[in-house]
């Protein structure tokens, strides 16, 4: 292939003719800067860390083995996204200026990129250990086999061969590679083929894209055992049809990941559809990471490098199929005996034990404060909220902030619907919620549409609290009821992220929601708020006030200790002041499901600290902080993380549990957390995590004892109800007792 053919393939296999590839000198081995003050584990190591623990549950045979395969594909989910942003981000420092400037780790941008890619290897090696040696065998035990088109019988074949004519040949495009057509700007994450093809003695390339529109895998009849072959090995058993005319040499699948952090101008005259030109550009975003089968053919793999301009360390060779996401839909296979193979599933109590009874949720709240825990009590709640809201003619005005919603959300039907009864509906749908961006312009389209109005965020932060507003009419005047969360107003991942809802009609924390609102849809100054704490102007300030009066409630002997719930520890700030109250004898025990950057257990530093990590069947998403506050212990719960950018770059809402029966039931959440064996992992001084020691222990699953509590709570009130109709006389038609 001439230089000229090369250049001119170079440039449309990137964005607008940059390619984007890493020097020699960026690629050093990097040094570990001057180290910070005070201990910081590398966020990105921490993350990888975590999906390590994820992948640990694949690896666990005590787990269903379905449920151990959807595990594995999380990992792969994870992994992709990790790709798209923040190894992206790391690539990005070492083209940029400040390269050579440490991190809070002590580590600049070439050392971390070269930790990184080593941890990111092993862990990938571990992937597909994982799927081969033990989920492999496993499923063959069960009665569900991969196999090879090769080793099919011939009946087996003819059926196969029928089903690629009819649903799979029609819609596959060769796309072949030379002068007059260039490589193909292949989408992001997308699978495909890659062909060397000979004719009259000369090597030809060409790439054959995997529809994603076909099914990932297809069962063939067996007899036994239900088998399944990938589409990708259907595709290579009949490359021969594509290319007719030449001789297949060597065929090789591969996968690329892009960047897809999306730069986003907020200052355009129409953010949406600044957005919406942004998601253009993920798909053709600069490649972060070519996937390629193990044992490639050399001079395939030498032609992808040289189109896509990827070096080395961005090279994957597995042992195994491509992208192992598609593991989740086979998780969810259809059949006799299958439910068997899975975890028994965790069933929301409808209503929940707070609701039970009431036909009118205004009168509910308006009676005592009341508390919803996700998904172990139905989400239904929620939407019913906001049903009776559209419905009732009472209700003059409904605000809510939307983050992240389902495909089909019941949620935004209930705004449409109130919106074209008459209310005043004003809604906050965050257009740069990061992968749900196209979804959230779609039903901002749609609310506009029906007359609601709509906000697209607030330039330079994002909108990430979660709160709806009822304002209501009422004898006494107006009443303003609230649904204050820690997670989305997603019905769709509500049943398998575990969050907590307050309702409440407290006077102050309406006077504080009308403040937010107000904030969020105009120009007002940032209020004192009564109750909530709001990033980003007050809630770094409410964090540091409280953890540092824990270090001087230690210092003058009076009870002090911190517990506290999150999916990330990263913040600095945060961290420092961690270390400072366990120096001064403040007892910490952190609940962090993810990435954690404090470091616990050192000796002098944070020998106070414990840090746990919870991953099971659900994904722990709520956020709970409790402080002794000197024997009076005072508890919040909101959407933010303790990371830089849930207490400075974004809105964020923190609110107080007041109420003494939901403190009550709020700290026994977290006790039974605290009492978890099952799930818990601990961090040690060297960062490492490793599963608590089981002997002597009950087997206890706090996930489960959640669930069983919800029904037992629930029993309870239905028996008091029973109890109280036992013996209500029947009256008679004359209004006597019969």
């Amino acid at each position: 292939m001439s230089d000229k053919k090369k250049d001119d393939q170079k440039t449309k296999g990137s964005v607008s003719g940059k390619k984007r590839s890493l020097s020699k000198a960026q690629l050093r081995p990097g040094k570990l800067c001057s180290a910070p003050d005070f201990p910081y584990h590398n966020r990105e190591l921490s993350w990888m860390d975590f999906n390590s623990r994820v992948l640990e549950e694949a690896f666990e045979k005590e787990n269903p083995i379905l449920e151990r395969l959807n595990f594995l594909a999380i990992t792969a989910s994870n992994l992709d996204e990790f790709f798209m942003v923040r190894v992206a981000g790391v690539m990005d420092r070492l083209h940029s200026s400040k390269r050579d400037l440490p991190d809070e780790s002590g580590l600049d941008a070439a050392a971390l990129f070269r930790r990184l890619s080593e941890k990111i290897h092993e862990f990938s090696k571990k992937q597909y250990s994982c799927f081969n040696r033990s989920l492999l065998p496993a499923l063959k035990k069960c009665g569900l086999r991969f196999v090879r088109v090769e080793d099919l019988n011939k009946t087996q074949r003819q059926h196969l061969d029928r089903h690629f004519d009819k649903f799979f040949f029609p819609v596959l495009t060769p796309l072949a590679v030379d002068t007059s057509r260039p490589f193909p700007l292949l989408a992001n994450k997308s699978l495909n083929i890659a062909v060397r093809l000979s004719k009259e003695g000369e090597d030809i390339f060409a790439v054959v894209q995997v529809p994603s529109i076909l099914p990932r895998f297809v069962e063939i009849p067996g007899e036994s055992n239900r088998c399944f072959v990938l589409l990708e090995d259907i595709i290579i058993s009949r490359l021969s049809d594509l290319f007719e005319l030449y001789r297949i040499k060597a065929c090789c699948p591969f996968r690329i990941t892009r960047d897809s952090d999306l730069d986003i101008d907020e200052e355009a005259d129409d953010l949406l559809v600044e957005i919406e030109h942004s998601l253009k550009k993920r798909q053709r975003g600069d490649p972060v990471r070519l996937e390629l089968v193990a044992r490639c053919d050399e001079a395939l793999k030498n032609f992808l490098v040289d189109m896509l301009g990827v070096e080395n360390q961005e090279i994957y060779e597995v042992n195994g199929p491509l992208d192992l996401t598609f593991l989740s839909r086979f998780s969810r296979l259809e059949g006799k005996g299958l439910d068997e193979l899975r975890f028994k599933p965790i069933v929301p109590v409808n209503p929940p034990a707070d609701f039970f009874g009431c036909e009118d949720i205004f009168q509910a709240i308006r009676e005592k404060d009341r508390m919803v825990h996700h998904p172990y009590e139905s989400f239904d709640s929620v939407i019913k909220f906001i049903n009776q809201a559209a419905r009732d003619p009472k209700v003059l005005a409904i605000k809510q902030t939307l983050y992240r919603v389902s495909g089909n959300s019941p949620i935004i039907a209930a705004l449409i619907k109130a919106a074209e009864n008459g209310k005043q509906v004003t809604v906050l749908v965050e257009l740069k919620a990061r992968f749900d961006e196209e979804n959230n312009i779609g039903w901002a389209k749609k609310l506009e549409k029906a007359g609601c109005h709509v906000i697209y965020g607030l330039q330079g932060l994002k909108t990430h609290c979660k709160i709806v507003l009822v304002v209501r009419s009422e004898e006494d005047g107006l009443r303003r009821y609230l649904h204050m969360g820690t997670g989305n107003y997603n019905d769709s991942t509500a049943r398998f992220y575990t969050d907590i809802g307050v309702f409440t009609c407290r006077e102050e924390f309406g006077e504080d929601a009308s403040s937010l609102f107000n904030v969020i849809t105009g120009y007002s100054t940032p209020p004192v708020y009564h109750k909530m704490k709001v990033a980003p102007t007050g809630l770094r300030n409410f964090f540091e006030e409280m953890i540092r009066r824990e270090t001087e409630n230690a210092k003058n002997g009076l009870p002090a200790s911190i517990v506290a719930k999150v999916n990330s520890l990263v913040d600095p700030s945060i961290i420092r002041l961690l270390y400072e109250a366990s120096q001064a004898g403040v007892r910490i025990t952190l609940i962090v499901r993810g990435i954690c950057c404090l470091v616990p257990g050192l000796k002098g530093i944070s020998e106070n600290i414990i840090v746990r990590s919870i991953v099971g069947q659900l994904l722990e998403h709520s956020r709970i902080f409790i402080f002794e506050n000197g024997g009076d212990r005072q508890i919040y719960m909101g959407s933010a993380d303790w990371m830089p950018r849930n207490l400075d770059k974004r809105v964020e809402l923190v609110f107080p549990i007041e109420d003494e029966h939901l403190k009550e039931r709020a700290f026994g959440i977290i006790a039974a957390m605290l009492s978890d064996v099952l799930n818990t992992r601990v961090q040690n001084p060297d960062t490492t995590y490793e599963l608590l020691d089981r002997r002597g222990k009950r087997p206890h699953n706090c996930q489960w004892e959640f669930s069983e509590m919800a029904k037992k709570a629930l029993a309870a009130k239905r028996t008091v109800v029973d109890e109280e109709n036992r013996f209500k006389p029947l009256m008679g038609s004359s209004g006597g007792a019969t």
